[in-house]
């Protein structure tokens, strides 16, 4: 009895599979009794992560472009540079325009968005198109005088236009003044630190005339205006609608405030 059991116990073991094949049976991703438990992706499926990866390479590739553009401008434009060139022309980087630019010439001022000492943000410019992230009903100038100031040597360059601009067109109530200063020192974006440094900032008894701030990376912003000194002052007068239609650099001459002022009173006429 034991024989014949010996031998059933043999011949049953003859018969199964093999542990291994049962095994890989069992582990085939394919195959477990017939039936797929993991199938193949879907071609589409695969084409499409396939095009996710390119893009995702096509960014990285363009944003490491951009950042090498970058850095051969920066490299290239130095502290030492812009002051060689001041020294050379005092700031005036180019002649200020004797005449308005026509509408049909003008380009637009890039949007800017920028802090206001009592805590309110505003984006530049304050045009008909744009919509001011603040709550004040701040009604929409004919004409705005934008002065940009990237170091602090050039604010006193910025003074030297818009003084006599509001001066001489404040009583009208149809004209801004933003006198904007570039921060691009990560410490001071910081929030805590932002908020103090506004806190402690100058403001303008004026309302006319917003003394704001810029904080964070500006390259695009310059990229887009072509401004490569950054120790000079660089001064818009824009439209109603964001074009620039007249451009001065440096300090004010006396023949350059001449030609701003008359080229301001024919915008607001127009407008």
């Amino acid at each position: 009895m034991l024989r014949r059991l010996a031998l059933r116990s043999s011949s049953s073991l003859a018969d199964a599979p093999p542990f291994r094949s049962r095994e890989r049976k069992l582990l085939d991703p394919v195959f477990s009794g017939g039936r797929a438990l993991h199938p193949h992706p879907h071609p589409h499926a695969l084409a499409l992560a396939r095009s996710f990866l390119d893009l995702h390479k096509m960014g990285s590739r363009e944003a490491i472009e951009k950042e090498k553009t970058r850095l051969s401008d920066e490299l290239s434009r130095g502290y030492f540079a812009d002051i060689s060139e001041i020294r050379q022309n005092g700031g005036k980087i180019a002649l200020a325009n004797k005449t308005i630019i026509p509408a049909a010439a003008a380009v637009n001022f890039p949007n800017l968005e920028v802090s206001v000492p009592d805590g309110r943000k505003l984006k530049l410019p304050a045009s008909s198109g744009e919509k001011q992230t603040d709550t004040s009903e701040m009604p929409i100038p004919l004409a705005s005088l934008l002065c940009l100031s990237f170091r602090a040597s050039s604010q006193r360059m910025a003074e030297s236009w818009s003084l006599p601009f509001v001066d001489a067109f404040s009583a009208s109530g149809k004209i801004q003044i933003y006198e904007v200063s570039f921060i691009d020192s990560w410490l001071l974006s910081l929030g805590p630190v932002k908020h103090l440094f506004l806190k402690i900032m100058k403001k303008s008894s004026n309302p006319q005339r917003q003394i704001v701030y810029a904080f964070g990376d500006n390259y695009d912003f310059r990229k887009k205006l072509q401004i490569l000194n950054l120790l000079t002052g660089y001064i818009f007068l824009v439209d109603r609608v964001g074009r620039i239609r007249w451009q001065g650099f440096g300090s004010a001459t006396e023949e350059e405030l001449s030609s701003l002022l008359s080229c301001t009173s024919l915008l607001l006429d127009d407008q």
